[in-house]
């Protein structure tokens, strides 16, 4: 049996989240760039935070800031997705199941119908299954169906344990400095044809990547994640 499957057969979420949240106390998290995306937020009335998979744990220890406006996030339709979704309404998120690949348009759908009563969305841009820092369509088609720009959002640790998985998923050690940095926003007009929606998801994937490498330098990295 899974752990997951475990873990919610024998009702332990709670302790899993009091685990969680423990855990998160222990990281030193700086923010950069908070100020410009409020402003941003006050012009648009709603948001997009795009993440990587590989850096969603770390953001978990800022999300809880925010939750009073319910920021809305796409969960996997797995008995491991089940698990996260439940930590992440403990968390203060509402958690919207489906993936590109299990209930992605139902699950968009949700999120469009979400997004008229809480104005952010956190997206994990290449999740649930990759590939790694491919940035999937849908992100381009929630932007521009509900006039919220997408700002990228860059997350580094100066020391992590990278996981075996298909992303490399990061593990910030306790005491480790995390720093956090909103990216300016891309808007998406409702008008954009679809060569322009490819050719700006490209543009985004790239800064995305780029940023992070970037970042990861500056944390004292040596090789990239």
């Amino acid at each position: 049996m899974a752990i997951a499957q475990t873990l919610l057969k024998y009702r332990l979420v709670p302790l899993c989240y009091y685990l969680l949240r423990l855990y998160l106390s222990f990281l030193r998290v700086r923010v950069v760039g908070e100020e410009a995306a409020h402003k941003q937020f006050s012009k648009y009335g709603r948001v997009i935070a795009a993440v990587f998979h590989q850096r969603f744990l770390p953001a978990l220890a800022y999300v809880t800031k925010f939750r009073n406006f319910k920021p809305i996030v796409m969960i996997s339709q797995s008995s491991d997705g089940e698990l996260i979704a439940s930590l992440a309404s403990r968390l203060g998120l509402v958690p919207v199941r489906g993936s590109s690949t299990r209930g992605g348009r139902d699950a968009l759908m949700a999120i469009l119908r979400a997004l008229k009563k809480n104005p952010g969305v956190i997206h994990i841009v290449d999740g649930p299954t990759g590939p790694k820092g491919v940035i999937k369509p849908g992100l381009m088609a929630m932007a521009q169906v509900t006039g919220a720009p997408i700002f990228p959002i860059i997350i580094s640790a100066e020391k992590a344990w990278v996981m075996r998985s298909w992303d490399r998923f990061l593990v910030p050690k306790p005491f480790s400095k995390v720093t956090i940095r909103w990216g300016d926003p891309f808007p998406v007009p409702r008008g954009t044809r679809p060569e322009q929606l490819e050719e700006l998801r490209k543009q985004v994937e790239s800064l995305m990547l780029e940023a992070h490498a970037e970042a990861d330098l500056k944390s004292g990295w040596r090789r990239p994640l």
